[in-house]
């Protein structure tokens, strides 16, 4: 929205945000924007891309037909693990060889090899053709007549040479997660690019071979030496161990295999059989002691030989009887009965046998108890003493052991690398390649480069690019005022209207004409001014500029004309009295003007000159004084601004520029409103922001800006602004 300061100039407010969708739709307005401003930099520099697309479309015709065809000769390999048939040799795990990348990027690595190369230049002596030389642009002047001169290079100089050739012009590319490899080369010559694909794979496989060969024999003369060393030690060390039992006296049981499984058990020495057997004999022995020992301690009529004997048994059974039958008799009869006597006498004889069996039950028991004990004291002292002999015998068996373990790591590692060098023989002997060719390198019928249909449409991309660059270049250079919207985003003041560029005709026939749309502009720049302050439009107006011939004369004419149409009286002052143009307007004799009525002139009869156009006066710019800011910066300006306000309506007065004089500010101070002209794509930004800032330091009160010699062709966003102006005119329809 607008807004009226206290000064009574116009300014420009920006409008407030409306929440979210404002926000939304101030984004997309500015994407609208972008997008429209792009459309509007390649409409305006059309011509220029168009040239830039067809010069590179021509280019790229001459080239492509200048450029010398290539032909382009393919060949496929199959790269697999090695050993990975006959014989597994390191016995690699299979999912580890499949997904092992670092053996196959070592192949692709050896294909590119410097070493390879040179090879396939000797196998097909290339580095005696001098036509290959010349082929690649490589001639050395190494030949003559296709021969090669003496004494100016070496045999592996040429021979280095072809290699880099080769490796320039070779490609080696994988299929990612296949053992597909291609082999492609690219030269004039198909023949020379077929020969040279076919004698890379077939070297490659051979040189493969050979590597492999090399490896397994240096492999078998390096176990050989190692196997021969051992061998001597293995002899050495079982010496020792044998001589050193037998001063020692160190006798082992031999080893025997035990389990199912065929394990060999360690040897075992015989003192060590021996006290295992005499301590499991102790142990038995001791159980037998502890059993007898238990059998004395029990009274002997519970003693188990008692309870087992078959005497003792007869004899409790026959006084059971007795005592049976004396029971009885006490039932009847008295002890004293002589049958009764009888049985009682019976009774304790049987008594004295039983005690006499028991008795001798109870001695055989002692025995057996004395005999296991002594037994057991037997065996633990052969025990004691075995344990101390095994005790010595360890003490003695510590350096065996160690000459046993040393000839028993020679013979491990005797056996180990035996069976390495006898699959070392056999993987030798298998003549297996894990490099095998797929697809055989054919003769090309057709040239692989250049393709006429893809270099046109690069050079078509490459010039649209180039011509878009450009254009966005001279964008980016431009630094004039190129759109409307610029003034009040570069230069912070409003925009009170835009004059349109007028071809074909001056721009005071287009001001005669009121229909016209120069015409029309000014109406609407004066319709703005009517806004610009409390009373209307200001009451005396100074117009000017950054630098000459930017409109601002025409402007402060069209301004006065438009206001005196307005059945308004008006005086167009010439304020620049460095370099007048308004008595040129309007084919007048610049004798006297405003440097007569700042030196001192009151009669303003002689100073006015009547125009053609009715309601409108002008007062020229008079002769050039010696110091123009002296008269201009004087009472007298502001005494002859008081009298013509006095005479009419509205004075307007022609400024001179302001960059580099001091008229235009000690003017714009002076006046009520001060109206800037900018020229379109003219008036740099920079020097304009420069002049305002000069006004505004003046205190001069800007009311806004005038663009002139606008071109709608040339604005940024491109539409809207030819609209309006001209609007039911014939001649502009």
């Amino acid at each position: 929205m607008n807004k009226m300061d206290p000064s009574g100039t116009l300014t420009m407010m920006p409008a407030r945000s409306t929440g979210q969708f404002g926000f939304g739709l101030a984004g997309r307005n500015n994407a609208h924007s972008v997008i429209t401003q792009a459309l509007s930099i390649v409409r305006r520099r059309k011509w220029l891309i168009l040239g830039t697309v067809l010069t590179a479309l021509l280019v790229g015709l001459i080239v492509t037909l200048l450029m010398t065809p290539q032909y382009t000769v393919e060949a496929t390999l199959e790269v697999q693990r090695e050993n990975s048939g006959l014989v597994s040799v390191g016995q690699q795990d299979a999912r580890s060889a499949m997904v092992d990348q670092e053996f196959y990027e070592t192949q692709y690595g050896l294909l590119h090899a410097r070493s390879l190369a040179e090879r396939v230049a000797t196998d097909l002596r290339l580095h005696d053709n001098a036509a290959f030389f010349e082929m690649f642009g490589a001639d050395e002047n190494w030949f003559e007549n296709g021969q090669v001169l003496p004494n100016v290079s070496t045999r592996e100089q040429r021979i280095r040479a072809v290699a880099g050739i080769l490796l320039d012009n070779i490609e080696i590319e994988h299929e990612r997660m296949s053992r597909l490899v291609q082999i492609a080369f690219t030269s004039p010559d198909p023949q020379l690019s077929q020969r040279i694909v076919d004698a890379w794979a077939k070297t490659f496989v051979r040189q493969t071979l050979d590597r492999r060969f090399e490896a397994s024999s240096y492999a078998r003369q390096f176990l050989e030496t190692r196997l021969s060393q051992l061998r001597t030690r293995i002899d050495t060390s079982e010496r020792q161990l044998v001589d050193y039992a037998a001063r020692q006296g160190i006798v082992n049981l031999p080893a025997a295999t035990s389990g199912a499984n065929g394990a060999i058990a360690p040897e075992r020495s015989l003192i060590a059989d021996d006290l295992a057997t005499l301590n499991a004999e102790l142990a038995r022995a001791r159980v037998d002691r502890i059993r007898a020992e238990s059998r004395l301690q029990a009274p002997a009529a519970q003693a188990e030989e008692a309870l087992q004997n078959s005497a003792i048994n007869e004899l409790r059974q026959q006084r059971a009887r007795l005592s049976a039958d004396y029971a009885r008799l006490m039932v009847q009869f008295e002890p004293g009965y002589p049958p009764a006597r009888a049985l009682q006498s019976q009774i304790a004889q049987l008594d004295r046998s039983i005690v006499r069996e028991e008795g001798r039950v109870g001695n055989s028991v002692r025995d057996a108890y004395q005999a296991a004990q002594q037994r057991e004291q037997t065996l633990a002292t052969r025990v004691n003493l075995l344990k101390t002999q095994v005790l010595d015998l360890r003490r003695r068996s510590i350096q065996y052991n160690i000459i046993e373990r040393d000839a028993d790591t020679n013979r491990q590692l005797y056996d180990a690398l035996l069976q390495r060098y006898k699959e070392i023989g056999v993987a030798g002997g298998v003549g297996v390649n894990n490099i095998s060719v797929v697809d055989r390198a054919e003769l090309p019928t057709s040239p692989s480069s250049p393709k006429l249909l893809m270099n046109l449409l690069l050079a078509l991309a490459f010039g649209l690019a180039l011509g878009i660059g450009m254009a966005w270049l001279l964008e980016q250079l431009d630094l004039g005022v190129a759109d409307p919207r610029e003034v009040e985003e570069e230069l912070q003041v409003p925009l009170l209207g835009t004059v349109p560029k007028v071809l074909g005709e001056k721009p005071l026939e287009s001001l005669e004409d009121r229909k016209s749309s120069v015409s029309e502009a000014y109406v609407s720049i004066q319709t703005t001014l009517s806004f610009a302050t409390t009373h209307g439009i200001p009451r005396t107006l100074a117009v000017t500029s950054t630098k000459p011939a930017e409109g601002k004369s025409t402007t402060a004419f069209a301004l006065a004309l438009s206001l005196a149409r307005s059945n308004r009286r008006v005086v167009l002052v010439d304020g620049d009295m460095r370099s007048p143009s308004i008595h040129d307007l309007f084919n007048l004799v610049n004798e006297v003007g405003l440097s007569n009525a700042l030196s001192g002139e009151n009669d303003f009869g002689k100073l006015l000159r009547h125009s053609t156009f009715a309601g409108l006066d002008i007062i020229t710019a008079g002769p050039q004084p010696p110091s123009a800011p002296e008269l201009l910066g004087s009472g007298r300006f502001d005494q002859v601004l008081a009298d013509l306000t006095g005479m009419y309506d509205h004075v307007v007065v022609d400024a001179p520029p302001v960059m580099g004089l001091a008229d235009a500010l000690l003017i714009g101070s002076r006046v009520e409103s001060v109206i800037y002209v900018i020229e379109s794509h003219s008036t740099q930004k920079t020097m304009a922001r420069v002049a305002l800032a000069r006004l505004a330091s003046a205190n001069a009160p800007i009311t806004g800006a005038v663009l002139t010699k606008f071109n709608t062709k040339r604005a940024h966003y491109g539409y809207g602004y030819d609209y309006g102006y001209g609007y039911g005119d014939p001649k502009a329809a």
